[in-house]
């Protein structure tokens, strides 16, 4: 309308769970571009206007390397912003914290990296040796600290007064809470920031344990449906090199280790089916009616656990948003309600 040239200058940088990506832009008076700044990086652009069309913008990035470039400069300046030298992750041998660790390797660099293995009688050989290999890999310092007499030492302790109840989901959240405290301990200790592993599939319907696995400063992966994890894992492989998270943790079925012969969809329906549904619920606001990619019976009881969760999300730490809607400051929802959806 005004037939000028616009040039629009964004920050670069990140400041709690925003990520502003650059991308600066120049537009002349007919509303074409005619330059743009590299996305997530700090540059100067010169541009000359009127222009023969001999500058060519940059391209942006495509999408998923884009969402990378957002985690690993979130987690960057959350750490040095708020005056961490280090972090250190809980290293199961999944692809979650695989993941964690190679963005927070890029973001800082290994030497200020701290990986732990927690192993407990459930923890497989496989989950083991995989959690020590990314760590190599990765160059990371690592440590191994088991956690099968600490956890009998709870049992034990609570043994009275549990005496006349049967083995359920409390003793599988007593082993994600003894971990929590050992990674609190070491941060604590160490001064080491401690990265929370867990994505938004499971912040979403709270397949997660408070206090346990959701321990933490910040949570890189808190807006990262589960089936993004896997690309983004694609592109760490492609940028740190093909072995930083091993075929075996890409192929393996998603567990989380807290009982024998456990893996995540005895509880959940599949990840690709639960990402369609909380995309719709949450992002994209559409009722329980409308909602398609499941039965009836998997719609009402993926909606009725997201409802359910949003006392665990509340006590979430803070996490990078690269959605349309991230949980927190873009959908607020009352704990205390008696709303149900139909």
């Amino acid at each position: 309308q005004a037939k000028v040239p616009i040039v629009y200058v964004n920050l670069v940088g990140g400041q709690d769970e925003l990520v502003f990506d650059g991308a600066s832009v120049c537009v002349d008076a007919k509303g074409k571009i005619r330059a743009r700044g590299l996305q997530f990086q700090d540059e100067l652009v010169l541009v000359d206007l009127p222009t023969k069309g001999k500058q060519s913008p940059k391209r942006p990035l495509p999408l998923i390397e884009e969402v990378y470039e957002a985690l690993v400069l979130g987690t960057r300046d959350y750490v040095r912003k708020n005056r961490f030298q280090e972090v250190v992750i809980g290293m199961s041998g999944g692809i979650d914290s695989a993941l964690t660790a190679a963005i927070a390797v890029e973001a800082l660099g290994p030497e200020h990296v701290t990986a732990v293995s927690m192993p407990s009688a459930y923890s497989s050989k496989g989950t083991q040796r995989d959690a020590k290999k990314i760590a190599q890999a990765l160059q990371m310092r690592f440590h191994h600290i088991g956690i099968t007499g600490l956890f009998g030492a709870y049992q034990k302790a609570l043994g009275q007064i549990f005496r006349h109840r049967q083995t359920d989901v409390t003793e599988e959240n007593l082993q994600a809470r003894i971990r929590g405290t050992i990674l609190m301990a070491l941060s604590n200790k160490f001064g080491w920031l401690v990265l929370a592993t867990g994505n938004k599939s499971e912040m979403s319907v709270g397949y997660c344990t408070l206090y346990g696995d959701m321990v933490g400063g910040f949570a890189v992966l808190k807006d990262v449906p589960k089936t993004m994890v896997y690309q983004l894992a694609a592109v760490a492989n492609r940028r740190l090199g093909k072995n930083a998270i091993p075929q075996s943790v890409i192929k393996r079925p998603p567990t989380a280790e807290l009982k024998a012969n456990q893996t995540d969809q005895d509880f959940l329906p599949p990840y690709g089916v639960l990402d369609r549904l909380v995309t719709g619920y949450v992002e994209q606001d559409s009722p329980a009616k409308q909602l398609k990619g499941g039965s009836r019976k998997t719609v009402a009881r993926v909606v009725r656990m997201i409802d359910q969760a949003e006392y665990k999300r509340r006590q979430a730490p803070v996490g990078i948003k690269i959605t349309h809607r991230a949980f927190g400051r873009d959908r607020r929802m009352p704990i205390t309600n008696r709303f149900k959806e139909e």
